[in-house]
């Protein structure tokens, strides 16, 4: 079997009223959410450019424009699931993902592993197989200065058929 990886990142911007979700998870008590097209998941949006990306299967943007209303307010764990059932039309399959989450806070070292879980289940690999890290950026650059949150994310595919 052949076997490629990827790489995806996203970043977004904090804005009031709306809830912080990262990895498919609404994090409680959050002061402010992402803004975005739509939920603004940058762990999720991360983890597709990743599995896109080792697939040969273009981006995020390609899939789900910002320009494109059916995407707007979308449920990223709903695109994500698209993304797996592209990845089963062109013969991949996804094997493991590692991400990390940079921001100053919250902290969310509590949600890790549901948001473990609900990618593994998304993406229809064990929870053992999906990793999610946090870090800070050590109060240099717009994460470090409270303006957003970035996510990067690789993740191994191989050839099923």
């Amino acid at each position: 079997m052949s076997a490629r990886s990827g790489i995806g990142y996203d970043s977004h911007r904090f804005a009031e009223g709306r809830p912080l979700i990262l990895g498919g998870v609404e994090i409680p008590g959050a002061e402010r959410g992402l803004t975005g097209h739509s939920d603004a998941d940058v762990l999720t949006h991360a983890v597709i450019d990743a599995l896109l990306g080792a697939a040969g299967l273009g981006d995020i943007g390609q899939h789900f424009p910002d320009t494109d209303e059916r995407w707007r307010g979308a449920d990223s764990i709903a695109l994500l699931r698209r993304v797996g059932a592209l990845l089963e039309e062109s013969g991949w399959a996804a094997v493991n993902v590692d991400a990390t989450v940079i921001c100053e806070r919250p902290k969310l070292g509590a949600y890790r592993d549901a948001m473990r879980e609900r990618l593994a289940a998304t993406i229809g690999l064990p929870a053992s197989e999906v990793n999610v890290k946090f870090t800070t950026n050590e109060g240099m650059g717009f994460v470090g200065r409270g303006e957003g949150i970035a996510a990067l994310a690789t993740a191994s595919v191989e050839r099923v058929q």
